[in-house]
């Protein structure tokens, strides 16, 4: 089988790596990919959808796994199905789901799945209005993609009134904030689940946990995951139920009914308040860094499953995972979240690394050059850790941290904290 993934970061190396361990998986080509994917796939340099199509259709390409959101919300899945190729994703028009907040939100509502209090608008005077209304603090949301960071957490009705403000006239986000989406607080822990679905069926995997602040003990400003654990003991078989009665298969049948059957990866990111799961948001793909700690745990292979969720056939699939604990560190660029940082040379000690095991680094904001991979910002790498206990596989992780070294390397110390002290 040969497999052609779309996108370039730490999810699609992940990705990647699990299905390179797969025996059915012949050849596999990243479009774009990064300077680390070229170790073990070919990266081929095609963004246009149909040219990508085109490349398919000439290499005989057996399946297409789309990993970032921007080309789904932007309709790749749709040019590969009129041309009769077997992509793993979501339509454009059920890509909604992640790239309109305003229509996400009112889908819940529509479909009464649970979730916070809110208004959705384009006028500031009705903000405004709404935020009068509400207790601190208040979530403020820029309606379009804006890569895991347009959502503000305000500590006052004044600064909340501010990010509204600042998004509805395009200064915050651009086109992104020209609707939005402010809504109440909810106070109670967040989880990511993920369902993997044909449009009818599904299947849930375990449920992780991501740390979204950029330092130790959730403080600076929100990222797009500085680290994440699977599986969390915070939820247990009765939310597991929960959120598949009253989320996942009111959300399957409200996108039957809407004429777009959901496929692809339903991410599903909730606050449970008081045992009860009330859904914060929805993305149409995995999410990253919680996908590098599901695929190293992922018993079956990922070929199968990506395979049979594509073709319409999740319910000939038997899903096993180990009984394992992942943790995994994001080691980001000196000045991320807030500006770029300049190329630095990445040195990992490899004899260490060779004596940890089960531990892998996924790599993501790289390149090569000269046969040297480089540091070009953002959240870099992964270094991931595999154990008996989340104690265990934390421990591998922050073991590996201490053998990558770049100029400027920064992590948070406290991944998985949630879990080691409750």
């Amino acid at each position: 089988m040969d497999i052609l993934i779309v996108g370039s970061g730490g999810r699609e190396y992940a990705i990647g790596l699990s299905l390179k361990k797969d025996d059915a998986v012949d050849n596999i080509y990243f479009a774009p990919g990064n300077g680390a994917t070229s170790n073990f796939a070919t990266n081929i340099n095609i963004t246009d959808y149909e040219a990508l199509a085109d490349f398919a259709q000439e290499h005989k390409i057996d399946l297409t796994i789309v990993g970032p959101e921007a080309p789904l919300v932007g309709g790749i899945v749709d040019v590969f199905k009129a041309r009769d190729l077997l992509i793993f994703g979501s339509s454009k028009a059920a890509s909604r789901l992640e790239g309109s907040k305003v229509y996400m939100k009112n889908f819940l509502s529509k479909y009464n799945i649970p979730t916070a209090k809110y208004i959705e608008t384009q006028e500031y005077h009705e903000a405004e209005k709404f935020i009068d209304q509400l207790q601190e603090p208040i979530v403020v949301k820029a309606d379009g993609l804006c890569a895991g960071k347009g959502v503000i957490i305000a500590q006052s009705k004044d600064e909340a009134k501010a990010a509204a403000k600042a998004m509805l006239r395009g200064e915050s986000f651009g086109d992104a904030g020209k609707s939005i989406v402010v809504e109440e607080f909810l106070d109670g822990y967040e989880l990511s689940i993920f369902a993997i679905c044909d449009g009818v069926n599904y299947k849930v995997l375990p449920a992780a946990q991501d740390h979204k602040r950029l330092l130790d003990a959730d403080k600076g400003p929100n990222t797009g995951g500085m680290g994440a654990y699977a599986p969390t003991p915070l939820v247990n078989e009765t939310i597991y139920q929960k959120v598949e009665e009253r989320v996942i298969v009111p959300t399957l049948k409200g996108m039957r009914e809407e004429g777009c059957p959901f496929e692809g990866v339903l991410f599903i990111g909730l606050m449970i308040v008081n045992g009860e799961p009330i859904v914060l948001e929805y993305n149409v793909r995995f999410g990253d860094p919680e996908c590098e700690v599901l695929m190293p745990l992922l018993k079956t292979p990922a070929s199968e499953l990506f395979y049979k969720a594509a073709s319409g056939n999740l319910q000939n699939l038997d899903l096993e995972f180990s009984d394992k604990f992942a943790v995994g560190v994001v080691i980001a660029s000196q000045h991320y979240p807030y500006k770029s940082a300049i190329p630095a040379e990445i040195i990992v000690d490899q004899s260490v690394h060779d004596e940890l095991e089960d531990t892998y680094v996924a790599y993501a904001g790289v390149s090569r050059e000269d046969d040297k991979l480089y540091a070009t910002g953002g959240r870099v790498l992964l270094c991931i850790g595999v154990g008996e206990s989340i104690k265990e596989a934390r421990d591998k992780a922050y073991l590996l941290c201490g053998q990558v070294h770049f100029a400027g390397k920064q992590f948070r110390q406290d991944i998985a904290y949630q879990a080691l002290h409750s």
